[in-house]
């Protein structure tokens, strides 16, 4: 493992830990030349199923890509990063049970957007709103509307204010 410090090859494991799960392994190390600390993970690498895009198109499955977006709809919101890769971990888990060759981006990404409206719906409408490509401003107030249902009934039920 390369330092990403000095790039030195030459470091040395102090401790390893496995995650609760059991399916990561987390491993500190010191390089020999510069003497800094970092931390690498290790975890069995799955056959993952092509991704079949939109336009028919098909990628490699991508972790990265996937982590990337739900941090960019969780941006500025309280969910921590362990509870996005558990939540990616899950999908994972999901598709490789499923023991596919291929899998639409339109599955995987309705997994994503059913998992996410659980932890956050702030975050779930900002995904939402770019995986569903909204259009105007009607598609934003049913999204929300479908995760607050009691928003459009507060909405019914309040007196008319009046005007002076």
């Amino acid at each position: 493992m390369r330092c990403p410090w000095c790039h030195s090859l030459d470091n040395k494991v102090i401790d390893s830990r496995m995650s609760r799960d059991g399916l990561l392994i987390r491993r500190r190390r010191v390089c020999d030349k510069c003497q800094r600390r970092f931390t690498t993970y290790e975890r069995i690498e799955e056959m993952m199923p092509m991704v079949v895009k939109r336009d028919g198109r098909r990628e490699p499955y991508d972790r990265e890509k996937i982590l990337q977006g739900l941090k960019i709809a969780c941006r500025k919101r309280p969910v921590p990063t362990q509870t996005l890769e558990e939540l990616v971990d899950g999908i994972e888990h999901k598709i490789h049970d499923l023991g596919l060759k291929e899998i639409s981006s339109k599955e995987i990404g309705e997994e994503i957007i059913s998992r996410l409206k659980e932890i956050d719906p702030i975050a779930y409408v900002r995904f939402a709103s770019v995986y569903r490509s909204f259009t105007d401003a009607k598609e934003f107030i049913r999204e929300i509307q479908e995760v607050l249902p009691s928003a459009r009934d507060d909405q019914s039920t309040r007196e008319p204010q009046a005007r002076g």
